[in-house]
């Protein structure tokens, strides 16, 4: 049976412009009205979904067409809305930047599922020089439906006026704004610091405030409301069928927190999920059928996964043993010999360390001197697989001739989003696939890669 709900992405000129904070916000007001809200998220960002998932109370799912295909990223939508009241979809970036021209964009993902664009614009500083920026964004892809304009950071009610000639002379409806206000920039900088101050904080009250004042929220759901795609049964080449697997995932909220919540039904589709937390001085079960060890941030907890020696040892027996285990990022990290953190002297090798399970005979670096940036989308072949995903982090593989050495080869060749090479080496030790690339396999068969 069709059912018509409110559904909308919101999208901006550029990054920095508070679709990120009207977002959240709207998603608070929402919930506040009593409303079941799906959270999405553009692009293969996990830190938003937190922030999603807190205000919603229901997992946000990233829709990324790179990672995946324009088919998998409908039914994922689809599947997800399929008891919602409202869906709302945070885009990334400027709306049109994607990783070849508009390739992989918001409005790649608006276009495909169908659902209007809310564009949220900052005005700080202008005013009738918003109409050609805007006329724009309308027209540049005009069959992307703009359902209205939220301006940010606007002056005043004089300011705001002016706003709404433009919206009038474009014949775009302007949907309410977001003032200046100090109190609320700065409290949203210090949310972005740990998601788990998301929920019911001052500056959420504050910001849901100020939405349910100045935005015409019933006319947005208004402006937005159409039918619903119904959700598509699996396709049976591609489904994984249910299964007997004993999964172990770590889990926690900061060291081992990046997850996706489409892995997770995927594995519970193979059999039974258990979470566990490498913090905690526990051991795993040796009757594991599949460890996964996502990505977060070990090198922050360090002291505390080296201290569970339970876990450690535990892990490193059920791999020597030939436990399959996949490990992204952080999770790779968390099977090397260890972490560098000295800040301070640069020159001295072994500074700081901080030993981990050592599987892996390499160091990684998280010395201030050594950081930097590594970031963008990934793709390779392996075991008949073609694998896309994601780098993002500021940790390296230690520096030196003798930690250099340590460094196993690469199993395959790693290619960026436009088919350039990458020096990102992809590990495998006995039953171990291990990477700083953040794998997205919601159509693969994850068991068929070892």
């Amino acid at each position: 049976m069709e059912r018509n709900i409110p559904q909308f992405l919101i999208a901006a000129p550029a990054s920095g412009s508070g679709k990120t904070t009207v977002s959240r916000g709207l998603m608070a007001l929402f919930v506040k009205k009593g409303l079941k809200v799906q959270p999405f998220k553009c692009g293969p960002d996990y830190i938003d979904t937190k922030y999603h998932t807190a205000v919603c109370g229901r997992p946000s799912i990233n829709l990324d067409t790179f990672m995946a295909s324009g088919g998998h990223v409908s039914e994922l939508y689809a599947r997800y809305s399929s008891d919602a009241d409202v869906s709302v979809v945070e885009g990334m970036m400027g709306m049109f930047d994607g990783y070849d021209r508009d390739r992989g964009s918001s409005a790649e993902v608006a276009q495909l599922l169908g659902i209007p664009v809310v564009l949220v614009v900052d005005a700080k500083s202008a005013a009738y020089s918003m109409a050609p920026l805007l006329s724009g964004f309308i027209n540049f892809r005009p069959e992307i439906r703009i359902a209205g304009v939220i301006f940010n950071r606007v002056g005043s009610p004089r300011h705001y006026k002016m706003l709404r000639e433009v919206c009038e002379d474009l014949k775009v409806t302007c949907l309410g704004y977001l003032p200046k206000q100090t109190e609320l920039i700065q409290e949203s900088r210090y949310l972005g610091l740990d998601f788990s101050l998301s929920r019911g904080t001052d500056a959420l009250d504050l910001l849901t405030g100020l939405l349910e004042k100045n935005i015409d929220w019933q006319l947005l759901l208004q402006r937005t409301t159409l039918p619903l795609p119904e959700a598509q049964e699996m396709r049976q080449d591609t489904a994984i069928k249910t299964g007997k697997l004993r999964i172990s995932v770590a889990r926690n909220q900061d060291s081992f927190s990046f997850l996706y919540e489409e892995h997770l039904d995927i594995l519970r589709r193979l059999g039974t999920v258990s979470f566990f937390n490498p913090e905690h001085n526990r051991p795993i079960s040796q009757k594991t059928d599949l460890l996964y060890l996502p990505g977060g941030y070990p090198e922050r907890h360090s002291v505390a996964l080296h201290s569970a020696r339970k876990a450690v040892d535990s892990i490193h027996k059920y791999i020597e043993a030939g436990g399959k285990v996949l490990a992204e990022c952080g999770g790779m990290i968390y099977l090397s010999r260890g972490i560098v953190h000295d800040a301070f002297t640069c020159t001295r090798q072994f500074d700081g360390l901080t030993e981990l399970t050592g599987v892996f005979p390499f160091c990684i670096s998280n010395n201030k001197c050594f950081r930097k940036l590594t970031l963008g989308y990934r793709r390779f072949d392996y075991n008949g697989q073609h694998l896309r995903g994601h780098e993002f982090h500021y940790t390296t593989f230690m520096e030196g001739e003798e930690n250099m050495k340590c460094i196993p080869p690469s199993i395959a060749q790693v290619y960026d989003a436009k088919g350039q090479t990458v020096t990102t080496p992809v590990f495998r030790y006995k039953n171990v696939i291990a990477s700083y690339t953040h794998l997205y396999w919601g159509e693969i068969d994850v068991m068929a890669l070892f």
